[in-house]
């Protein structure tokens, strides 16, 4: 195994959007409704002789389980090298697969993508349809929102990895000393901010500094669909009724100031989660693993419970999570599926989840003792089984832009203003739409709104 690491630097935002913008370009000019195939096809016995044979892909990805994982697989299939490459997180990664992409080659023959970010790949069909390797039939094996998230009319463009259904993450002790409910509304999700932050101004019931990500998940638990993509055509309404639905009840923690504003992942965040000044957190499935090595400080006191509704009845959406995905570039394509089918729904899977991973896999969702996990650090709660609830009520049909990763970067010029003012969301999001469309129109498709 090689390992391959280049640091994450920020990208600057008009190169970055540039590069986005050309791919886009380009794959409108190819689009015609079409979805991608295949350099060939292959049935099962072809890919495994294929892992039999002397040969090397390269595979990006940030997540901290690939180094074991890769190691694993090389194990089991010695002929294989896998040059492992961590080409940065998310939106760094992307721009240099999308360089990559437009030079025709330099793309690894493996990578990461987040579920946000696969329509903006499909279109510009940049990704192999895994359908032509039989992998269809491994529908019945993911959770239905994430299989969602990597398909498009019988394509397959990647094989999920994680999932992030969300829920509510909160400190037990922070919540026992204020008299806290533990809230199935928003309502109630309210009056616990209002009541902490009265009783002590240092403390807060949760953070939120303007985050695309969380935003967009809880429009998506409200039941709003402002993005509907087919093709070129384009739908942006970010004042349908179910944005409209979060914004008004988001803006009753935002104007009063009842949220804090630490950013999340900075240095002070986890200080606040370690000390009780941030109580909780409305996040995705992924978290514990990360709380259990970012926030010892609160060891013993965290707990898991049900992501507020607004009307109690359960419901809620994914919060990041994504999969693999064989490039089109990929000059070893029988090698590449196999070692992603290995990864994603073989034993790669167990590896990923030693990682403290949540898996989109519905075999280990439901396994005995992936459910029996107690964690001390949450008080010997059984978590997954909460997080298991969660994950089968993610409501159904929501769809991301083709070109979310820019939308997702102008929303601090839009949406975060309506946070750095304690204004209303529902102005930030109507420019945040504005921004979208105008966007969206310049690169060449339909936009309504």
């Amino acid at each position: 195994m090689k390992i391959t690491r280049t640091r994450s630097l920020p990208v600057g935002r008009v190169a970055a959007l540039a590069t986005v913008g050309i791919l886009l370009a380009g794959a409108l000019a190819a689009c015609s409704g079409s979805t991608p195939t295949a350099n060939s096809s292959a049935n099962a016995d072809q890919i495994a002789a294929a892992l039999q044979q002397k040969s090397t892909i390269t595979y990006w990805s940030w997540t901290p389980q690939a180094k074991d994982q890769v190691a694993a697989f090389e194990a089991q299939y010695p002929n294989v090298t896998v040059n492992l490459v961590n080409a940065g997180t998310g939106n760094d990664e992307y721009t240099k697969l999308q360089n990559a992409i437009k030079a025709g080659s330099g793309a690894p023959d493996v990578a990461q993508i987040e579920y946000y970010a696969m329509p903006q790949f499909e279109l510009s069909k940049s990704l192999t349809d895994l359908s032509s390797y039989g992998f269809s039939s491994l529908q019945s094996s993911y959770s239905p929102s994430t299989w969602t998230a990597v398909t498009g009319g019988s394509a397959i463009y990647a094989l999920p990895q994680d999932s992030g259904p969300m829920a509510l993450f909160y400190n037990k002790a922070i919540f026992d000393q204020y008299g806290l409910t533990v809230p199935t509304t928003w309502d109630e999700y309210i009056a616990d901010a209002a009541k902490l932050h009265a009783a002590d101004p240092t403390k807060y019931i949760t953070n939120d500094a303007g985050d695309a990500g969380l935003t967009t998940s809880l429009i998506w638990q409200a039941g709003g669909k402002p993005y509907v993509s087919s093709g070129n055509s384009v739908t942006v309404n970010l004042q349908d009724a179910g944005s409209k639905k979060y914004a008004d009840m988001w803006n009753q923690l935002v104007e009063p100031g009842l949220v804090s504003s630490t950013p999340s992942w900075s240095d002070a965040w986890w200080k606040s989660l370690s000390d009780g000044s941030i109580a909780s957190l409305v996040t995705g499935a992924w978290m514990p693993g990360n709380l259990e090595t970012g926030a010892l400080g609160s060891a013993g006191n965290w707990r898991v419970a049900p992501l507020p509704t607004y009307d109690g009845t359960a419901a809620t959406a994914q919060n990041g999570g994504g999969g693999q995905a064989v490039l089109a570039q990929s000059k070893n394509q029988l090698v590449a599926a196999g070692f992603l089918q290995w990864l994603n729904s073989g034993p790669g899977v167990s590896v990923f989840l030693k990682g403290g991973g949540f898996p989109s896999t519905t075999a280990q969702l439901n396994d005995p003792t992936f459910l029996a996990d107690a964690p001390t650090y949450f008080g010997g709660q059984l978590i997954n089984k909460v997080l298991l609830d969660a994950s089968n009520s993610v409501v159904p049909g929501w769809q991301y832009l083709p070109f979310q990763t820019y939308a997702n970067s102008v929303f601090s010029d839009t949406v975060g203003q309506s946070y750095a003012n304690k204004s209303d969301l529902n102005k930030g999001l109507a420019a945040w739409q504005e921004s979208s469309v105008s966007y969206g129109a310049q690169q060449g498709f339909a936009v309504n709104k």
